[in-house]
């Protein structure tokens, strides 16, 4: 045999040339490449818009994790001596003060020098304080209180604005008798009516309460003032005394740790109410914005606040809410602030705090940088405060934006001004500036869950259960027009849904919910009934019956049975109702009906809801082996033991997805919750009231809500709650899910 020729290595020899199989195959590699890159690329950027989204969430809720800031911004020297009052602009340009001497000075604080000044008593004062924002109030040796009106202009000249300080002329009132000094008083007026109140402890121990109304005759004009002087008694030790606006209420702190109040009637105390504090004696006394929270400061250096708490008999006692604990020594001043329920406070020893009184924080802590300082004063803006002592103003600057936020008052139970107890509230404005925000969020989640689970007890049932019927029981060619006929369900708009909910069928279920409490009792029985009348049929008959008709059956056996619950609604109600449903419900049982309720809710967004977990259910269903399906037939098990005992468990993952993709669909539902209920953020289970959830709370108040405020950064704090929820129900279905697949993937 010859050997075969010898391989060559010309170069110059041809190659083979490509065939179009083999461009056609590079043809697509290249396509697969640029479409996984596309792929990848494009989830990517989705979870990169997820975490971007979370991280501007989580910036915007930040600040309201963040302390206040506190630091002295200079000081200026004052004249006179022993400060005993200050009053500033909410500018922070002038200020007012009040000495030992009887004069009340306008000083600017751009140079320290005075602009304008009064002599309220010649040779001094005994004691002096300032009230509220525009008020000074001074006592002299003789027994006379003096009223001190002041007021801040504010003018615009060429872009400029300029601030220019008002003293009034003093308003004096006769308290002490024969002449007899004033040890402690308290003192309102009333800029619209020129009605003044004062109220003082004399050498005896009772109490005086002097009033002066102003009387203008409406035809004339001719202004007629009355005097009037009352005696009451009161507690041994009376040391501080302080007014409401309104002057209808008086309390005072005793040196045994006691606090007196009266209740006032055109001017005439009433009998005090003394309730006992802690037994150290009380050293600081004043009222919090809106005069319901009474501040009370001791020599033991404790801080506590006190409001009036309605008791069973409709009568109100004075009783313990907050106590602030960080001082030792005994509390030498409290000034309350004008915008918010903020306060600052200093003891002897020098140390200041900055609390908050609804949040229950203490916002700031450090020492004083005036601990001489005998009167304080908190700016109008909450952006600054003003300390005197030792012939000096210390000013202060304040940072402090969102005092109301706390775990406590978000999620807590929190005991507001004029509540009986500590509750859960969300009511973030009201009707006047003295309100006191409610920010809880509790009620708002328990709302998102009351109505995600009003819903799902319909949406569960009826979406699996049918998705179980289409795919394994109806006939292909009926399922192939109920299939995208339930799907479509799902493009209806949500607004759409919430609209006829919240105005078709809400009024309509008011009237026939003793018909929809009646269905499921006598659908269950119609069924049955028509289930054993379909099996008594003949077989001969039966079989001539196309499958899948008997469907048929069964809508109409339930459009009659829901057509005699409708007939026998009126006389159920009559019957078992008295007459009314509503009415009998709230007599016995004490609920309260609301037409739009959670039962609405359910309705309405279980059909929302319903398309989604039919539709993945379905698809679940139908992708279980059609092997594993005859096998099981094949070894003599019926139809329905099939479905039970191999496709159900073998679905059973794809199953539990369709109810959290549900879930999820029924938490951040927001227009048919928003327009289907009464939006009332209240702690209730009851199915025939309203709720708000944290989406719809959203809609409603971001429009409200100023920028940077603490209003606006809970609601962001709500959409990241909406966030964490969706994360963890998601996290958890995709472990159980997970399992579910292991558990069954041998079958």
């Amino acid at each position: 045999m010859s050997s075969p020729p010898p391989l060559s290595h010309d170069r110059s020899a041809k190659r083979p040339a490509r065939t179009p199989a083999a461009r056609t195959s590079r043809r697509r590699l290249l396509a697969d490449r640029i479409g996984r890159w596309a792929i990848t690329a494009g989830g990517g950027a989705i979870i990169l818009s997820v975490l971007g989204i979370l991280v501007f969430i989580v910036i915007e809720v930040a600040p309201l994790a963040g302390s206040a800031q506190v630091a002295a911004a200079g000081s200026v020297g004052l004249p006179g001596r022993g400060v005993v009052g200050i009053l500033a602009d909410e500018y922070r340009t002038h200020v007012v003060v009040l000495d030992e001497e009887g004069v009340a000075r306008a000083v600017r604080l751009a140079d320290g020098a005075t602009v304008g000044e009064t002599h309220v008593f010649a040779g001094g004062i005994f004691g002096g304080m300032a009230t509220g924002t525009d008020l000074l109030s001074a006592g002299s040796p003789d027994g006379m209180v003096g009223l001190v009106p002041v007021r801040f202009e504010t003018s615009y000249e060429a872009d400029r604005r300029a601030v220019t300080p008002r003293i009034g002329a003093p308003i004096v009132l006769q308290v002490g008798e024969d002449g007899q000094p004033v040890a402690v008083h308290a003192a309102r007026l009333d800029r619209d009516d020129g009605t003044a109140t004062v109220a003082g402890v004399l050498p005896s121990g009772d109490l005086a309460v002097v009033r002066r109304e102003a009387r203008t005759n409406p035809i004339t004009g001719e202004v007629t003032q009355t005097s009037s002087r009352v005696l009451a008694r009161a507690p041994r030790g009376i040391t501080h005394l302080v007014f409401d606006a309104e002057q209808r209420n008086l309390y005072g702190g005793t040196s045994d740790g006691h606090l007196a109040w009266w209740r006032l009637a055109d001017g005439i105390p009433r009998e005090p109410q003394v309730v006992p504090t802690n037994g150290a004696a009380v050293t600081a006394l004043t009222l919090l914005l809106g005069d319901r929270s009474l501040v009370v400061g001791q020599a033991d250096g404790s801080v506590s606040v006190f409001s009036p708490v309605r008791q069973g008999d409709e009568s109100s006692t004075l009783t313990r809410m907050r106590t602030f604990r960080g001082l030792r020594t005994s509390i030498r001043w409290i000034a309350p602030s004008w915008r918010d329920r903020g306060f600052l406070v200093q003891d002897d020893g020098g140390r200041l705090l900055l609390c908050h009184s609804t949040s229950e924080r203490i916002l700031w802590r450090g020492t004083s940088p005036s601990p001489a300082a005998t009167a304080a004063f908190v700016a109008p803006k909450v952006d600054g405060a003003f300390l005197a002592g030792g012939g000096r103003l210390t000013a202060l600057e304040l940072r402090n934006p969102h005092p109301e936020s706390s775990l406590r008052s978000f999620f807590a139970r929190v005991w507001y001004e004029g509540y009986e107890r500590p509750a859960f509230v969300w009511q973030s404005t009201g009707g006047t500036d003295d309100f006191e925000p409610k920010l809880s969020l509790t009620p708002l989640i328990a709302g998102t869950l009351k109505g995600t689970f009003f819903s799902l007890i319909l949406a569960i049932p009826l979406g699996v259960l049918g998705a179980m019927y289409a795919s394994q029981f109806m006939h292909p060619d009926l399922k192939k027009f109920v299939k995208p006929t339930v799907e479509i369900m799902a493009a209806l708009p949500s607004v759409v849904l919430g609209f006829l909910a919240g105005l078709w069928l809400a009024p309509r279920l008011e009237r026939l919910l003793p018909a929809l409490l009646l269905m499921p009792v006598v659908l269950t029985a119609f069924l049955l009934g028509a289930r054993l009348l379909w099996h008594a049929l003949p077989r001969r008959i039966r079989a001539r019956i196309p499958l899948g008709s008997e469907l048929g059956l069964y809508v109409l056996v339930l459009v009659l049975g829901s057509w005699l619950c409708l007939v026998l609604s009126p006389w159920l109600e009559a019957g078992l109702f008295q007459g009314s449903f509503p009415t009998w419900l709230l007599h016995a049982t004490g609920l309260a009906y609301d037409q739009r309720n959670a039962v609405v809710v359910g309705l309405a967004m279980g059909f929302a809801v319903i398309p989604i977990i039919f539709a993945i259910a379905e698809d679940a269903f139908s992708n279980v082996p059609r092997d594993l399906v005859s096998g099981s037939l094949a070894l003599g098990a019926s139809l329905w033991q099939t479905v039970t005992r191999v496709v159900l468990p073998t679905a059973s993952p794809g199953i539990f997805s369709a109810i959290m993709v549900g879930f999820g669909r029924a938490v951040g539902e927001t227009m048919i919750v928003l327009m289907a209920t009464g939006n009332t953020p209240i702690m209730d289970w009851n199915p025939f009231n309203g709720f708000r959830t944290l989406s719809a709370n959203i809609a409603v108040e971001i429009p409200e809500a100023p920028q940077g405020g603490t209003l606006y950064r809970t609601l962001f704090l709500a959409a990241l709650l909406l966030f964490v929820i969706t994360f963890l129900v998601n996290t958890a279905a995709e472990v159980v899910r997970q399992r579910l697949r292991r558990r069954y993937a041998q079958l």
